[in-house]
């Protein structure tokens, strides 16, 4: 990542893990900018990455050793007058990109919302006829209670029986062989807290909340202290429960129950006590494929998105290494003038 530091009024320093780069005479500093961006610069900056103590660090050696070419000054200017026109107009799509992005998560927080009946409601409050506040913990398994898993899972072992850690649920790395491993002699000590296909899983350390849905190849793996179990009971649709505990309503709740300083997170006594504003059964359901319905919808969009921001960030490094390169005559690519 390269940017222009350009004012003139703030007296600044690098830290540590970046580098100051001063323009010699004759290197417009928009220019050279640029000119780390385009794809030559960038396939050396890759090859010149170390790993340090677990780090990866630049070697700027390597890097600023590599041969260079370059025009005349007048030259540059032109090239960065044309790049921050064209790449201006790039970025702008981004943002609206951005901005669409921002719209269609609203969506998902509406339809969420609707799922407990009022966006307004408050825990404990009233509720449409027909609805209740019911604790977490009656709407689970009551032979499978809520529960954490293996506090030490130990080091990873290949033939191990895979565990399930709360960055995992964030990372939607739920799939045997993305999984660590701790050794069977160790999971034995926590058969209570092993998974099947359909249970929920909830980060209750660090990503306090993230919630997903167990598959079914990972029946018998477990959990460490970082998350929690939640087997469903008779008396919620799972896909119902799911959504809600992704819910604005719900989610305040967790978050108003978190604690710790350096590593965050919320204890199975009070993840057992949210309250959950539960309609009957069929209603669950009727509501479950609905929102699933719309937020399929949703989510088709946000593809669509990303798949349009990976072209433009490639539209965006295309233009900028055929400019730097002298691939393309900036006078005339853009059918305008470009003055210095």
């Amino acid at each position: 990542m390269v940017a222009m530091f350009d004012s003139h009024e703030i007296v600044a320093v690098c830290s540590n893990f970046c580098s100051r780069l001063a323009p010699a005479s004759g290197i417009e500093s928009r220019y050279l900018v640029y000119s780390l961006a385009a794809a030559y610069f960038q396939g050396l900056t890759q090859s010149a990455i170390k790993q340090t103590t677990g780090i990866q660090n630049l070697d700027t050696g390597a890097l600023f050793s590599a041969p260079w070419a370059y025009p005349r000054i007048e030259e540059q200017r032109r090239i960065a007058g044309f790049l921050d026109a064209e790449t201006a107009r790039i970025d702008q799509l981004g943002a609206y990109l951005n901005s669409f992005e921002r719209d269609v998560r609203e969506r998902d927080r509406a339809v969420l919302c609707e799922l407990l009946n009022n966006q307004g409601v408050i825990a404990g409050g009233p509720l449409a006829p027909n609805w209740r506040w019911t604790p977490l913990m009656h709407l689970t398994d009551q032979l499978r209670q809520i529960m954490y898993g293996i506090v030490l899972p130990g080091p990873n072992v290949e033939d191990g029986v895979p565990i399930v850690k709360g960055g995992d649920v964030a990372a939607s790395r739920l799939s045997p062989t993305l999984l660590s491993r701790t050794t069977r002699e160790i999971e034995s000590g926590y058969a209570r807290s092993r998974l099947k296909g359909g249970d929920l899983v909830i980060a209750i350390r660090g990503s306090v909340g993230e919630v997903a849905v167990v598959p079914g190849e990972l029946t018998g793996a477990n959990l460490t202290q970082d998350a929690a179990r939640i087997s469903i009971g008779p008396h919620a649709d799972p896909t119902w429960l799911r959504l809600v505990l992704e819910s604005p309503n719900v989610v305040h709740q967790i978050q108003q129950r978190v604690t710790g300083a350096t590593i965050k997170g919320i204890n199975i006594w009070d993840l057992k006590r949210i309250l959950i504003p539960t309609p009957s059964r069929s209603r669950q359901t009727a509501l479950a494929a609905a929102a699933s319905q719309a937020l399929e919808k949703h989510g088709a969009l946000r593809i669509h998105v990303a798949k349009h921001r990976k072209l433009i960030a490639e539209r965006r490094q295309a233009l900028i290494t055929a400019a730097v390169t002298g691939q393309i005559d900036v006078s005339t690519a853009s059918g305008r003038g470009i003055e210095d």
